[in-house]
């Protein structure tokens, strides 16, 4: 970080200066002028002590009458030229995408809420990763986008969490709006995990990409795409699949849980279950460890007013002009 104070438009200063100068200039000439006419038999007025100690008070207060409106005037240029601090602040950009695809269906709430409060705080320590949230039911509904803006993904996580815990909360309905669009149709994972991939964008491939996957993997209803076959399409364009399995009726659990494990085998990505309190840090911990890249990002150029010092110089030094203009009238 590089830091520098400056003025924002430095030109001010020297005509201000240049003004100054010449106003005393202008003083000192009629000063001397007057000078110069004096008034008869005023030689012996000029020896008496009382008014000799007058005449050097009263040459005191004009000096420092000029040189308070001096400064003044200084302090107002300087301030007319707004004097900043400039930072300049080059950073190291994590170069990661991660999408938190989470499945709605009725099942899962239990299990979003615990995976979306982890994620909420693991988001607290990301430095440049953009992340994004997808909900999905029987359709898909994008949260917010990738983004680095940490203060809207926090703001949305929370919102998220506070849904799955109270599921009839104002919060529940718009994070749920968009999930139920086929009717009779709950929980197509492969369609939820299709729309996921798709969010990462084609046109900077240099980014990482890994989806956090939640889901019990109980499939209602003829999806678009199979757990396989979604698994596949995120293989096709470089992203990583780390899958939560949220166990759900034992009938289903065994099959749906190795079909998640292969499915996120086939893309180099992580198999854990939802129920563990360390899934999600190690999911991340693991995606920051093999996918660590950097970039420079751009400077960033961090502008603030620096004029706190000249304001208390202009203040100062006007209050004393005003008092000693005041004197040498009196």
């Amino acid at each position: 970080m590089v830091t520098r104070a400056g003025l924002e438009v430095p030109w001010l200063v020297p005509v201000v200066l240049g003004v100054v100068a010449a106003a005393v200039l202008v003083g000192l000439l009629l000063r001397d002028r007057r000078a110069t006419t004096g008034v008869a038999n005023t030689e012996d007025l000029r020896r008496v002590p009382a008014l000799r100690a007058w005449r050097v008070r009263y040459r005191a207060l004009r000096v420092g009458l000029a040189l308070a409106v001096a400064a003044a005037a200084v302090g107002a240029g300087v301030l007319a030229a707004r004097p900043v601090t400039v930072e300049e602040r080059t950073r190291e950009l994590a170069n990661r995408d991660i999408v938190l695809c989470l499945d709605v269906s009725g099942s899962m709430v239990d299990y979003d809420e615990r995976v979306v409060a982890t994620f909420e705080r693991l988001v607290e320590g990301f430095t440049g990763e953009r992340v994004a949230l997808a909900v999905f039911d029987s359709t898909s509904s994008t949260v917010f986008p990738l983004t680095d803006d940490y203060t809207l993904v926090s703001e949305q996580l929370r919102a998220a969490r506070e849904a799955f815990a109270d599921p009839r909360s104002p919060e529940a309905e718009a994070i749920y709006r968009g999930t139920s669009g086929l009717e009779g149709q709950a929980s197509l994972v492969g369609d939820g995990l299709a729309s996921c991939t798709l969010l990462f964008d084609q046109f900077d491939a240099d980014r990482s990409r890994s989806v956090v996957l939640a889901t019990d993997n109980e499939v209602w209803g003829s999806p678009i795409y199979t757990l396989p076959e979604a698994a596949a399409l995120a293989a096709s364009r470089g992203v990583v699949l780390h899958a939560l399995h949220a166990a759900g009726r034992e009938t289903f659990a065994a099959s749906t849980a190795t079909e998640m494990r292969l499915a996120a085998e086939s893309t180099d990505g992580t198999f854990t279950t939802a129920d563990d309190a360390g899934a999600v840090p190690a999911i991340l911990a693991r995606v920051q460890a093999s996918q660590l890249a950097a970039m420079d990002a751009d400077p960033e150029r961090v502008v603030t007013d620096d004029s706190d010092g000249w304001v208390v110089l202009l203040y100062v030094a006007g209050l004393a002009a005003v008092v000693l203009a005041w004197r040498v009238r009196a």
